[in-house]
């Protein structure tokens, strides 16, 4: 086992090396959109590229098919059957889950049969993990976004009013008592767990009882950097329209600061967040999907961004630092690891909107600002996470070499 939650160092070793070419078969809860998780995944292949390495397949329950990155995109994949069901039903599939990933675990030990692999790595943030390696001798390292939100940490708000939040949560009162067991048990087909943060590091202890490295995300502070224009008096809002991400109080939250809140994402519950935000008073503009030349002008334009729920590690408020945006979070969280107080942002502790206000009229806009937020963001670029990920990588290599007959 790797040892217990720690960071690697920022300058790894960089004479540890591969001593024989490694196969390595990748698996990913879904590709249905271009969100965080899909680019940790993206920057998985591509530092697997660049060493001598090779990648047998994508391991995944549902493929939306549409373009996500051109390293994912062209990979070979194995889907499992429930992808045959209309993708508006994956959300209502959840006691489906399990023989999805089982499906999976049985293909990829039939490939391993014709072309065998030396390394499974999972992306997690529902059930992937569960994938077995098709040997014991096998490694699977496990990066974890979360342990499964709407089972251990936040299923209230995955439920919202109206008939559907009813089904939706009547459905996982239902199913949870069996899920949560058969997902603490599919932790023990992992040998490495990664975590994103130290927050998730700490869940993967609670909930599954295994220790856990931490390596944060890839940000592209390459792409999002600082611009010389003059900030507007706006505030910035970028995240899946989801019951869980709390846009109701950045709503209520921006009407009684008096300032304009521009949202950009879509999601199930973006239908309600209109509403809401007629009924609020507040001036909010819904931008929907945005292209990334457009959300760096927003980042770089804006007077901070708003941050207001629970996230494992949240690569939004790093993106926005990495263009000078200081960053108003809950003070929980993947935030405590990326934003520092009266610095790079501001905290708020309860999740009211006239918490939120209070954190925004706190938040630093000195003539430093930018530049202390994006000295912050340089602390999680993709170089120090492809630094950190072939260590890992090459340090279970060299154990499972130690071991072997």
């Amino acid at each position: 086992m790797i040892d217990p939650v720690q960071h690697i160092d920022e300058t790894p070793n960089q004479d540890s090396q591969l001593d024989h070419p490694m196969r390595v078969a990748l698996a990913h809860d879904w590709l249905v959109a271009r969100r965080g998780g899909e680019l940790v995944l993206d920057a998985i292949i591509q530092t697997l590229n660049k060493t001598d390495s090779s990648i047998s397949s994508l391991y995944t329950m549902f493929d939306a098919g549409i373009p996500i990155t051109p390293s994912i995109d062209n990979l070979p994949k194995s889907i499992s059957s429930l992808n045959k069901l209309p993708q508006k039903l994956r959300r209502w599939l959840l006691f489906r889950y399990p023989q999805a990933v089982e499906q999976l675990s049985k293909q990829l030990a039939i490939d391993h049969q014709s072309l065998p692999i030396d390394l499974l790595i999972s992306t997690h943030s529902s059930a992937i993990k569960a994938i077995n390696a098709p040997s014991q001798i096998i490694p699977h390292i496990c990066y974890c976004h979360t342990p499964a939100r709407y089972l251990w940490s936040q299923s209230d708000a995955y439920t919202s009013s109206g008939p559907i939040g009813f089904l939706r949560s009547r459905g996982l009162k239902h199913f949870a008592p069996s899920l949560k067991l058969w997902d603490k048990s599919a932790a023990r087909n992992v040998t490495h767990f990664v975590a994103n943060s130290t927050h998730t590091a700490s869940q993967i202890k609670e909930h599954y009882n295994r220790d856990s490295i931490v390596i944060h995300p890839p940000v592209r502070t390459n792409f999002f950097t600082l611009s010389d224009q003059t900030r507007n008096d706006s505030l910035l809002l970028v995240s899946a329209l989801e019951p869980y991400k709390r846009v109701d109080l950045a709503i209520d939250s921006a009407a009684i600061t008096n300032r304009k809140l521009i949202i950009v994402g879509s999601g199930s519950h973006e239908t309600s967040l209109r509403k809401h935000a007629i009924k609020s008073k507040a001036d909010v503009q819904f931008l929907g999907h945005q292209s990334d030349e457009q959300l760096k002008e927003h980042y770089q334009s804006a007077h901070a961004f708003l941050f207001p729920q629970i996230e494992d590690f949240g690569i939004t408020a790093v993106e926005a630092q990495s263009c000078g945006c200081p960053v108003i979070a809950r003070n929980l969280g993947g935030a405590l690891d990326t934003v520092i107080a009266d610095s790079t942002g501001a905290f708020f502790n309860d999740p009211t909107p006239e918490s939120i206000a209070k954190a925004i009229n706190e938040v630093p806009s000195s003539n430093a600002t930018a530049h202390h937020c994006r000295n912050n963001a340089m602390r999680f670029s993709e170089s120090v996470f492809e630094n950190k990920f072939q260590e890992l990588i090459n340090r279970v290599h060299q154990n499972q070499q130690s071991v072997e007959p």
